[in-house]
């Protein structure tokens, strides 16, 4: 039986776009008929998940549940949600539904443990630092996290926030001046911890960068597929 795809998107539209790009690349396809069945809901309107996080913005949970439902009644056997930050609300949101959600931070933390990594820096917002989306799922592994001190983190928001604005070199300058920062504290590789991040920021000799929205996308293949042998070709 196919499996379909739900993808509650918007948060923001580029790193929507990013997550569908990096399904249909790393989906070992001859045609278009061997790619996955994906519907998703590009809701940009959302309300912002930092903010309301940080308690100074709209309650985004009536819209996120609003969309996994909405595509929940399309069809979709499983959902993903294409931002960080709002795995926050990730309970929340599978409650609302009947229908598994893949989370991207403890699948991202897996993936560190599979391959040998115990120290990792994070660029992410601040409402995925302090509510420890990462750090929490890292630990489990016994894995260290070093987080920007409070000036990076600013950086680091600016950052975000004109990527969304489409500004893509300001945002790759600030954001990259960071992660240098942290690889030189000690990090053996630093987490994209915002799905907008690996827009603007790849791996480089200095820098090793681990794109959650990467290893989102090829789990999506593994569970839609249901294949081991196709999976292993990605």
């Amino acid at each position: 039986m196919e499996k379909i795809v739900g993808i509650i998107g918007g948060m923001g539209p580029l790193a929507t776009v990013d997550l569908m790009n990096k399904i249909i690349f790393y989906t070992p396809a001859k045609k278009d008929q061997d790619h996955i069945h994906v519907i998703v809901d590009n809701y940009a309107q959302i309300p912002d998940r930092t903010t309301a996080i940080m308690g100074k913005g709209t309650d985004p949970t009536p819209y996120m549940i609003e969309a996994a439902q909405r595509l929940e009644n399309a069809g979709a056997s499983f959902l993903v949600m294409a931002c960080n930050t709002a795995h926050y609300y990730y309970d929340i949101i599978t409650n609302a539904v009947t229908i598994p959600i893949l989370h991207m931070p403890s699948e991202t933390a897996l993936f560190l443990h599979k391959n040998g990594l115990k120290r990792v820096g994070l660029l992410a917002t601040d409402g995925t630092i302090n509510t420890y989306l990462y750090q929490r799922y890292c630990q489990t592994y016994g894995i260290d996290v070093i987080e920007p001190n409070e000036h990076m983190q600013q950086n680091v928001m600016d950052g975000i926030y004109a990527i969304k604005e489409s500004d893509l070199e300001k945002g790759r300058h600030l954001l990259s001046n960071v992660a240098n920062a942290l690889m030189e504290s000690g990090a053996e590789a630093i987490i994209a911890g915002c799905t907008e991040i690996p827009i603007v920021l790849k791996s480089t000799r200095n820098v090793f960068i681990i794109d959650p929205t990467e290893i989102l996308a090829k789990t999506i293949i593994e569970k839609a597929c249901e294949a081991e042998s196709l999976y292993a070709t990605v």
